[in-house]
C-alpha cells in the first residue's frame, strides 16, 4: 500500500509520526495505527485519481475526496467506529501539514465522522471481583504461580491499573510503597494509592517467585523466568470465570472498570477517579457514570412495587 504513496507524501507522513512520538510522546501502538490510518485514506486517493498524491494535490483535497474515501471504507466492512478513528488520525495529519506547507485543510477537518454507539464498560458485580481475587491460583501447576496470579488481578482491581502497567512493573517496584508513580498511555504518570491486600499480595509472590528479581528486570515473570505475558494473565482470566460461571467479558480490563465503577458507586469523585486512572479526558471516565445510572435502573425496575 505505501507504494502508491508519492515520496513526499511518504515523507511528510514520516515526519508527521516522528513528531507525534516525541512531542505528544504517542504509544508505539497508537503511531501504528496512525500510520495504518493515513496511509489508507492516501492510498485510496491514489487508486481515486489514478495517480499518487503530491503536495499540490493534498493541500487541494475536498469534502467529497473525504466521503468517497468514507463510502469506500464502510462499503468494505469497516465499523463506524473504526472509520471514526481514521478519520481522527487523517485530521491530525492533515492539520500539521497544513501548518508545515501554508495551507487551511478546511475541507479534511470539516468532515463529520459517522456515528456509534460508545461501547459502555462491563465491570463486575462487587461480590463477582472479590470471588475473582480468591479463585484466580485456583487453575495454577504451582504454588508460586498461584501468588502470582492472586498479586496481579488484585493490582488491577485495587489500583486500577491497565495489565501493560501492572505488567511494566519491575524488580525495583517491590516492596510496593504506599503510593506508585505509574506512567500510563502517551506517557502521562500519575500516582496511584496501593491498597494493603496489594502490597501484601506482591510481598507474598516475591517471597515464592524462584527465579531472581533483580532490580531493573520485571517483576512480574512467566514459569521460565521471562517477563509474564499479558497472554496468560488473560487465560488464568478465562478459567477462573469458567469456575466461577462469569460472562465472558470477565477480562483482566474488566477489574479496571470494576475498580472505577465500584469506587463511584461508593460515591467517590468522578475527576479524583479520572486521575486515578489516568484518563487524559473527563469524558472517558464519564462513561462510568452511565454504568452506575443503567445498574440503577435495572434495580429500580426490579425492586419497584410499580414496576
Amino acid at each position: 500500500m505505501s507504494l502508491a504513496l508519492s515520496p513526499a507524501a511518504r515523507d511528510a507522513l514520516e515526519q508527521w509520526l516522528a513528531e507525534e512520538r516525541a512531542l505528544n510522546a504517542a504509544s508505539e501502538n497508537t503511531i501504528k495505527a496512525y500510520a495504518a490510518d493515513v496511509t489508507g485514506f492516501l492510498a485510496f486517493l491514489a487508486e481515486y485519481d489514478g495517480a499518487a498524491a503530491g503536495p499540490t494535490r493534498l493541500a487541494g483535497i475536498e469534502l467529497r475526496d473525504l466521503r468517497a474515501w468514507m463510502a469506500h471504507e464502510r462499503g468494505r466492512g469497516l465499523s463506524a467506529r473504526s472509520l471514526a478513528r481514521a478519520l481522527s488520525a487523517v485530521k491530525g495529519f492533515f492539520r500539521w501539514l497544513g501548518r508545515r506547507e501554508g495551507f487551511e485543510p478546511t475541507a479534511v477537518l470539516s468532515a463529520r465522522a459517522p456515528k456509534f454507539q460508545r461501547k459502555l464498560p462491563r465491570p463486575l458485580p462487587e461480590d463477582a471481583a472479590r470471588a475473582v481475587l480468591t479463585d484466580v491460583g485456583e487453575g495454577a501447576r504451582e504454588a508460586w504461580v498461584a501468588t502470582r496470579d492472586t498479586a496481579v488481578v488484585t493490582l488491577l482491581y485495587g489500583c486500577g491499573l491497565r495489565i501493560s502497567e501492572a505488567l511494566g512493573l519491575t524488580g525495583r517496584d517491590a516492596p510496593l510503597p504506599e503510593t506508585l508513580r505509574i506512567r500510563g498511555k502517551g506517557g502521562k504518570e500519575r500516582i496511584v494509592p496501593v491498597l494493603p491486600a496489594a502490597r501484601a499480595a506482591v510481598d507474598a509472590y516475591v517471597r515464592a517467585c524462584p527465579h531472581d528479581l533483580g532490580p531493573d528486570g520485571p517483576l512480574f515473570r512467566g514459569v521460565r523466568g521471562g517477563a509474564l505475558n499479558g497472554r496468560q494473565v488473560a487465560r488464568a482470566m478465562e478459567l477462573t470465570r469458567a469456575r466461577l460461571g462469569l460472562p465472558a467479558s470477565a477480562t483482566p480490563h474488566a477489574l479496571r472498570h470494576s475498580f472505577a465503577t465500584h469506587l463511584l458507586s461508593a460515591g467517590g469523585d468522578l475527576r479524583a477517579i479520572q486521575e486515578l486512572l489516568g484518563h487524559a479526558s473527563l469524558s472517558t471516565t464519564q462513561a462510568y457514570t452511565s454504568v452506575d445510572t443503567a445498574r440503577l435502573m435495572e434495580v429500580y425496575a426490579a425492586a419497584h412495587p410499580k414496576a
